[in-house]
């Protein structure tokens, strides 16, 4: 269990999936860069996230900008949208009648990833949610903006432990102020941080070796 002056943002698991050294930079060395797709995704984020906006529709209840946070895992965020589903067993509603059963969804600009990284924050969502209403959630969805179309996500043991150990490591390297190593990959050229993270020189040569080999071109002299 963390205190929550501990809580790390929910959001950045998508970031550690993707990049860890990303993620330091961002949530360790606080730096940030926007481009065409970080600008597109906070715009889609804005238009989902409108705090206290209920809709009900049948028997589906829409909040939206929902804040969350979970005590085992140590984080904290914002739901785009949670459905709230009626059924015969499930949570109860203050201003609401009969159970409900709440249903995470993720907006994302773009469309599905070739990691898991949108799967992991949004069971990560589902496991807030969980602990906050004291149920269990088998399922959720992303809504990708260029295909405009949903995608169903099962919460398995395996993703869930995933989530579980992947807090922890943020956690660890949180407290030591760490920013891991680079490790150039194609999805580099994708990633805003780029010019500053300069994958390309940390590949070519690192610094321990740039100096040992400044060290000898000065005895050479």
């Amino acid at each position: 269990m963390y205190a929550e002056d501990d809580y790390l943002m929910l959001s950045g698991i998508q970031h550690f999936a993707f990049c860890r050294r990303q993620w330091a930079m961002i949530h360790i060395e606080q730096q940030w860069a926007e481009n065409y797709r970080t600008t597109a995704g906070e715009l889609m984020h804005r238009k989902a996230h409108d705090e206290g906006a209920f809709e009900k529709r049948g028997n589906i209840l829409t909040v939206r900008g929902l804040r969350i946070s979970s005590h085992e895992l140590g984080v904290s965020g914002q739901c785009d949208v949670v459905e709230f589903h009626q059924a015969e067993c499930g949570v109860t509603l203050y201003g609401y009648d009969g159970n409900w059963n709440p249903v995470p969804v993720e907006y994302k600009h773009g469309k599905p990833k070739e990691n898991n990284a949108d799967e992991l924050q949004l069971c990560a969502q589902a496991i807030c949610l969980e602990e906050m209403f004291q149920t269990v959630i088998p399922e959720g969805y992303l809504f990708y903006g260029e295909n405009k179309r949903r995608s169903h996500v099962d919460f398995t043991e395996g993703l869930r432990e995933e989530v579980k150990n992947m807090t922890k490591e943020m956690h660890e390297l949180f407290q030591r102020g760490y920013t891991p190593n680079v490790k150039p990959t194609k999805q580099c050229k994708a990633c805003s941080l780029e010019n500053l993270c300069v994958p390309k020189l940390q590949k070519t040569m690192k610094v321990r070796e740039y100096i040992r080999q400044g060290i000898h071109s000065d005895e050479s002299c």
